[in-house]
């Protein structure tokens, strides 16, 4: 069996690939891929070739972590059934080509416990769930008050939007114009306008290795900054007002099954509204093309590939 993939073979140099997939086991599904995101914090990182050291690192590779599809074969032991909606968080069933995280490919072989059966009404938004899986994770339990959140790309959005369904006051900030503007439902807001200096949480978004002196002199005394975003420069920070602050900084690592399960079952009872985060879609068949336009223009949020129709 063999698919069409996406195959980053060195930075910069991405393209489609035929490659051979693993044979499935009698705990696996096969899935036949209807739709793809392209991450623009990690998968931007590997394009670009600045990626930190990272288990499984090496070119060359197939991206993507954010895949939905229709289980066409079942294994006996893979508790799932040929017809499924799934979303799919990765998958390693490439051979010799790295899987990281391997989602982007028009047919994928997949332990059957990865899966997370999704109603087909979802359609596309489904790709949204590693995203608000990740913020479900850092969000955690919620302090009283207003809590700030750095950075309305999709990753913010969710965490405001998740923050609300939990009882919180989020509030955003957001340099670039074309993200503050609309009616959210929050306030988004140029943080050189933001009066509030006692955040009991600061969540940030946005990736910016040299924020976090700024953010911690906007804690409440014993606050905490969370960072959730994924780093590529070395994180530093001047200990006095840390220290003066009594400041907490937790690092939200990668979502785990519980939080892709909870926010699955927000968004199938309608409770997590995932609409307005997907901006561009585009033929798997133009992946290149694509994966520039969501690295470098400003007013995509979330760029996702279509393999209805196989290149």
């Amino acid at each position: 069996m063999h698919a069409l993939a996406v195959v980053l073979d060195r930075p910069e140099q991405l393209g489609l690939d035929r490659l051979a997939l693993d044979a499935p086991g009698a705990g696996d599904a096969v899935v036949e891929v209807a739709w793809s995101g392209i991450s623009t914090g990690t998968e931007r990182l590997l394009w670009s070739g600045r990626m930190p050291d990272f288990p499984g690192m090496g070119y060359p590779l197939v991206p993507g972590y954010e895949s939905v599809g229709r289980v066409v074969e079942a294994g006996a032991a893979s508790g799932r059934r040929v017809g499924e909606t799934v979303f799919v968080p990765g998958a390693r069933c490439f051979g010799p080509v790295r899987g990281l995280f391997g989602g982007a490919a028009s047919h994928l072989v997949v332990d059957g416990a990865r899966l997370v059966p999704v109603a087909p009404r979802l359609g596309a938004e489904a790709v949204l769930l590693a995203l608000a899986a990740t913020a479900h994770h850092a969000l955690g339990a919620l302090d009283a008050g207003p809590s700030l959140i750095v950075g309305h790309g999709v990753l913010g959005r969710l965490l405001a939007r998740l923050t609300r369904l939990a009882g919180g006051e989020p509030v955003v900030w957001e340099r670039e114009a074309a993200r503050i503007a609309g009616d959210h439902g929050y306030p988004v807001i140029d943080p050189d306008s933001d009066p509030q200096r006692r955040y009991a949480r600061i969540t940030d978004a946005s990736g910016d290795a040299g924020l976090l002196d700024g953010l911690i002199a906007r804690l409440a005394p014993g606050g905490e900054v969370v960072l959730a975003g994924f780093y590529e420069a070395p994180l530093s920070f001047a200990f006095p007002p840390a220290f003066l602050r009594e400041a907490r900084i937790r690092v939200a690592a990668q979502w785990r099954p519980e939080d892709l399960a909870a926010v699955a079952a927000l968004a199938q009872s309608g409770r997590l509204a995932l609409d307005g985060l997907i901006t561009h879609r585009a033929p798997a068949g133009t992946a290149p093309e694509a994966y520039r336009t969501a690295f470098r223009d400003p007013a995509c949020l979330k760029m996702i590939l279509d393999w209805s129709a196989r290149p």
